[in-house]
């Protein structure tokens, strides 16, 4: 395996590159600040996933905003520092991270929930197949496939060689039909 030459500059260069908008600035911030910046964003967010993908928002944000960059308020690295340490408090505050923090996957739990009470779903003793195969054909290939076989409505229209649409009001029909029993 072959050794990087890691790119290190002076803050006055970085600084003049970066407000030039040169290549050279953005390989050597991300070369000399990745690691330290990556490291303050994991400790505010606590997701290694979320937390490079914020590292790199942080330097597009760095990048484009390198010229409000001004050295008499602070060094570089500090104004670096508070865009990540900003971006990740945007992420923690933001409504879809609080939301994906609360919801678990459904499917884990489902598992997790049949798994300890020994529960497994059985469509033939709830007497749904009987109910379904009482629909007409055209209904039951389509119910078949997507919710017993598991495919999706695209799937199941290039396997029954159907446009989407006829797939789509086919499942609607058949299941306004399945209502019936239910009400």
């Amino acid at each position: 395996m072959a050794a990087t030459n890691k790119i290190s500059l002076t803050e006055e260069d970085l600084v003049r590159a970066l407000k030039a908008q040169e290549t050279i600035a953005i390989q050597a911030l991300y070369d000399m600040y990745s690691a330290a910046l990556l490291g303050v964003i994991t400790r505010i967010v606590q997701h290694p996933e979320v937390s490079e993908d914020l590292l790199q928002e942080t330097f597009i944000k760095i990048w484009n905003s390198g010229e409000s960059y001004d050295s008499s308020k602070g060094r570089l690295f500090t104004w670096m520092m508070n865009v990540a340490r900003n971006l990740a408090i945007d992420k923690l505050r933001s409504k879809d991270f609080r939301n994906a923090s609360k919801n678990q996957d459904i499917e884990n739990n489902v598992d997790f929930i049949d798994s300890q009470r020994k529960v497994s779903f059985n469509a033939d003793t709830l007497g749904l197949k009987d109910m379904v195969n009482s629909l007409k054909p055209d209904f039951i290939n389509v119910l078949e496939l997507v919710y017993f076989k598991g495919y999706t409505q695209v799937e199941a229209a290039e396997e029954l060689d159907l446009p989407l649409g006829t797939v789509k009001t086919r499942i609607r029909m058949a299941i306004l039909e399945l209502r019936k029993y239910f009400n």
